[in-house]
């Protein structure tokens, strides 16, 4: 089997890359340009010092900081309004990846007639829309996780469905800037981290895979287990936030081909059901996915067993290296104070009435393993009671 690897637009990585950005959009011709961001990063000064970096390089702007969780259509379609009759001939991304989801549908409507709904796209259909006059789109994330600095393409929640999609939008830079996330909390760390270690993770499990995706998949993981701790612990290490920085983009890097699998395609259904932050969602069930994909991929889990700090003897059984890879992971979710899934989620009865939604809206299309509803369902429940578990030790004196 193979897979294509998309070789993703052009990227400024470094402390202090963000102050160049005023620079780079008059490279790109710009002259007045949306900033799109939510209230939170706004009110922490970042978008400030954004803003002046723009404005010092003579270009005009237009600030939207009314992005939301999960990006919904919504707010995509006003922003885009709002850039439309401010004839604003760029868009600038600021903050996590629901901002810059958000600002990437704001670049589609720039061209495109709203709204971003007919937008909507599937892995393995053409994009819909005309993406061939899009306007310069700069994004600069202030969290490690989503990647989407190197991801082409957006997400939206389709508020009539209650549903996670994802429409095209190439990016045109991305500047990812490690200071940005000192500020980041010890919940945000870890939140964001998580969904980094998904997209790497089920880039190096996946059904069609390939060098490129293993090696930038491997290299985030190991890159997340040895320094998301510290951050969690000192928010001010700057070498382990631009580690786990580093992590993000090339983990998002190693899902351009392989894809998402069945931590991305659980998470998107649960996120929207129960109001759950996104790496949360998707990370919930690692460690019963991580047993789950042993069987058929017994040597990867062994390698993301060992990136992790875990021990797997060299003859180990996948039953063995399945444990081993969710042990691992299970201790990484405990100390790195992840979000449990039952504060989200009241019951396990609850949390399974999800399982039809999944197998109606998931293709499983590059899981290593083909996946049915009772696959999910086990998944599902024994993942709860790990939760509890998990909640139940945090909850001890030390």
């Amino acid at each position: 089997m193979y897979s294509t690897w998309s070789s993703p637009n052009p990227v400024l990585y470094g402390s202090g890359s963000s102050k160049s950005v005023g620079e780079q959009l008059k490279r790109l011709g710009c002259k007045k340009v949306m900033v799109v961001c939510d209230k939170g990063v706004k009110a922490a000064g970042i978008v400030d010092k954004v803003l002046g970096y723009i404005t010092s390089a003579g270009i005009e702007t237009v600030v939207y900081d009314g992005a939301l969780s999960d990006s919904p259509d919504y707010t995509i379609n006003e922003a885009g309004a709002l850039a439309a009759r401010e004839k604003v001939d760029g868009v600038v991304g600021v903050g996590g990846g629901s901002s810059i989801d958000t600002a990437k549908g704001v670049d589609v409507l720039l061209s495109n007639p709203p709204p971003i709904n007919q937008y909507f796209a599937r892995p393995g259909f053409p994009p819909a829309g005309d993406l061939s006059n899009l306007k310069p789109l700069v994004v600069i994330p202030t969290t490690a996780g989503t990647g989407s600095e190197v991801t082409p393409g957006g997400a939206c929640a389709d508020t009539a469905n209650n549903t996670k999609e994802n429409f095209v939008c190439p990016v045109s830079l991305g500047i990812v800037d490690p200071e940005l996330t000192l500020g980041l909390s010890p919940e945000g760390t870890s939140t964001t981290a998580f969904d980094a270690l998904c997209h790497a993770v089920e880039a190096v499990v996946s059904n069609q895979p390939n060098e490129f995706s293993r090696l930038f998949g491997m290299k985030a993981i190991s890159l997340i287990g040895e320094n998301l701790i510290t951050a969690v612990r000192d928010g001010g290490n700057l070498k382990a936030r631009e580690a786990l920085h580093l992590a993000a983009t090339m983990a998002s890097m190693s899902i351009l081909g392989p894809y998402c699998n069945i931590p991305h395609d659980i998470g998107a259904v649960i996120c929207m059901m129960f109001h759950i932050p996104h790496g949360v969602a998707v990370s919930a069930c690692l460690p019963e996915i991580f047993k789950f994909y042993a069987p058929a991929v017994p040597q990867e889990m062994k390698d993301i067993a060992r990136a992790l700090g875990g021990t797997v003897a060299d003859d180990a059984t996948p039953e063995e290296i399945g444990r081993a890879a969710a042990d691992a992971v299970f201790r990484l979710m405990k100390e790195s104070r992840l979000p449990r899934l039952t504060r989200f989620v009241k019951s396990k009865s609850e949390l399974l009435t999800a399982v039809p939604k999944i197998m109606e809206t998931q293709i499983f299309f590059f899981s290593p393993r083909p996946v049915t509803a009772e696959d999910i369902t086990s998944i599902l429940d024994k993942s709860y009671d790990l939760q509890l578990q998990m909640e139940q030790q945090s909850a001890q004196p030390v």
